[in-house]
């Protein structure tokens, strides 16, 4: 039976492994996705996290990852034994960024659609369109929780003065509150949401979920040569990272893994479950394999020692920034 924690104000309990359903319909089929949803769930995790427009980048709209996983969750009759999470509000090759009234009531229904379940756990505002005014979107968000299609609301890529400003705006006029924040953060991304985020984090006791977690591998040790990132479509994007910094992490990574007999993998996940402000990092995994190193993360404690290494290591200057 795995611990599970309480998403902050809120009644859902989750084990503090989110899985990120962007790879089902892209580098995941249906059978290899149910595959992996089912292994995830075997070993005790109830956590999923998708978005509406996933993956749009390969047919231009998305949807694929919410049908997936409401097919799985129609074949499994496990509803009631997970917490999914889903989005609104990104850019699809045929509209922009839109939190707007329409927007979120026609997208949740699409969205309630294909997950083939009458509700959703918790529904994030996925990116910010900066445009529609914050009483509009949360006036829908409140309309759509009333009507029980969702739970509960949180945030992904919007800015702290819009956060700051949301939560001001729902305790005024009495509207949702967002109960958590999704945001970029891993051993090698970490000045924004430490600086930025975090105060904002303790403010609201926002529980955080963080995406990039492993940054699209880099933090796996998968990636040990210039030649490496040539090999995988996600290498080019990331290759910046291998300076002196990125490298003096991976071989930090490599000593506290080899000291704890694990991976670099579950290293950096332990890392970031480490962090009191963290509750639980999204990681997707395209194996079993891969799955193995992700699921064994909360159960790696990491001593001071490690921690000092790590933390060390991974805050100097950020390359990009």
């Amino acid at each position: 039976m795995r611990t599970k924690v309480t998403i902050n104000n809120t009644e859902l309990q989750v084990a503090p492994i989110n899985f990120g359903g962007n790879v089902f319909g892209w580098t995941l089929d249906e059978q290899q996705s149910f595959a992996i949803l089912d292994a995830f769930t075997a070993a005790g995790f109830n956590f999923i996290d998708t978005a509406d427009t996933y993956s749009w980048w390969v047919n231009g709209t998305g949807g694929q990852s919410e049908t997936i996983i409401g097919t799985w969750l129609n074949t499994r009759k496990n509803r009631d034994q997970v917490v999914i999470a889903t989005k609104v509000g990104s850019h699809t090759a045929e509209h922009p960024y839109d939190l707007s009234r329409s927007h979120i009531l026609k997208s949740v229904d699409a969205s309630l659609k294909r997950l083939q379940t009458d509700y959703i756990d918790l529904y994030y505002t996925h990116f910010d369109d900066e445009k529609t005014p914050i009483e509009e979107t949360l006036a829908a968000y409140d309309q759509i929780i009333k009507a029980g299609k969702v739970r509960y609301i949180a945030a992904s890529n919007v800015s702290p003065p819009r956060i700051q400003k949301s939560m001001e705006l729902a305790e005024k006029n009495n509207l949702p509150r967002y109960v958590a924040l999704q945001p970029y953060y891993n051993l090698i991304n970490r000045k924004t949401f430490e600086q930025d985020y975090a105060p904002l984090v303790e403010q609201y006791n926002f529980s955080v979920f963080t995406y990039f977690s492993l940054e699209s591998g880099f933090l796996t040790g998968k990636y040990r040569t210039e030649a490496d990132f040539g090999k995988t479509t996600r290498g080019e994007g990331i290759k910046k990272y291998f300076d002196a910094r990125g490298k003096a992490i991976l071989t930090a990574l490599d000593k506290v893994a080899a000291k704890h007999s694990t991976t670099p993998t579950t290293v950096s996940l332990a890392w970031l479950l480490a962090k009191p402000l963290v509750t639980a990092p999204i990681v997707s995994a395209r194996t079993t394999e891969q799955l193995t190193s992700l699921i064994k993360a909360p159960e790696l404690k990491l001593d001071m020692e490690d921690m000092e290494l790590l933390d060390n290591v991974s805050n100097l200057e950020e390359a990009g920034v």
